[in-house]
């Protein structure tokens, strides 16, 4: 498994703080948020001459957006930048309110994801849907009715484990069992309260979660998905310490 981190930052001097500690922390790559990217939308091969000296620093881009003409537009441009930047996987937080949204309407986003995945991958990058709270995939039977829609490895799934909670699926190892011929990516992130956490410092039971990810032979990326609002490089650690000690636990 290769690690990843991934979190919000507010000014350019952190996001510089970012790029310059996560792999002495131990982390392999980056997840990087919209914001921290979008500078060099039209400019790929200025982001990929400042950065390309710090191996992973745009391993996965995390992008939100609808399925209109223009979302999809975006992605394509986004998937042009991946290709100069050699981000391994974009990740689509589908912005679209889950009220009102058929079973009709996700098999229509599955399609569509799975023609843009398809153009993903001759772009040298592979295009994984993030599950999320108010968004289409959101409850457990919509899991179901998107990936049996999707043509086979056009799309993966990055597991979020708090959005899953959050959504009211509180078998989180159920759902890697169930998908895990489609996941490609996991989000980490602790849950407490209505709030995002560090990890461990959250109300979710990991232990089972990094035995189903061990269970599955699961050797993609994991990437703490660090929302807590806490410093930067302290929670950078805590969850890198937290999610090497899952890692070690047996699997029973």
């Amino acid at each position: 498994m290769k690690l990843a981190f991934s979190k919000p930052t507010a000014t350019l001097d952190e996001q510089q703080q970012l790029f310059a500690h996560f792999r002495g922390v131990g982390y392999d790559g980056l997840q990087l948020k919209n914001s921290q990217y979008r500078d060099y939308f039209d400019r790929p091969e200025r982001f990929a001459e400042e950065w390309q000296q710090v191996p992973g620093a745009g391993a996965a881009l995390i992008i939100g957006g609808k399925l209109d003409d223009a979302g999809q537009t975006t992605l394509r441009k986004l998937f042009r930048f991946a290709e100069v930047v050699g981000t391994e996987r974009i990740v689509f937080c589908h912005a679209q309110a889950r009220k009102g949204v058929s079973n009709d309407d996700i098999k229509g986003f599955a399609r569509t994801l799975s023609e843009l995945g398809k153009e993903a991958q001759q772009r040298g990058t592979n295009l994984s849907l993030h599950h999320h709270y108010d968004q289409p995939v959101m409850h457990r039977p919509d899991f179901d009715v998107f990936f049996d829609a999707v043509d086979e490895q056009t799309v993966g799934l990055t597991v979020d484990t708090a959005h899953l909670v959050k959504s009211g699926i509180h078998d989180v190892a159920g759902v890697i069992r169930d998908f895990h011929q489609v996941i490609d990516n996991f989000h980490l992130k602790d849950y407490a309260g209505g709030e995002w956490r560090v990890l461990g410092q959250g109300a979710l039971d990991f232990a089972p979660i990094f035995a189903a990810i061990q269970e599955i032979a699961y050797d993609g990326w994991l990437s703490a998905d660090e929302e807590s609002g806490s410093e930067l490089v302290g929670a950078m650690q805590a969850c890198h310490d937290y999610i090497i000690a899952g890692l070690a636990l047996k699997t029973p």
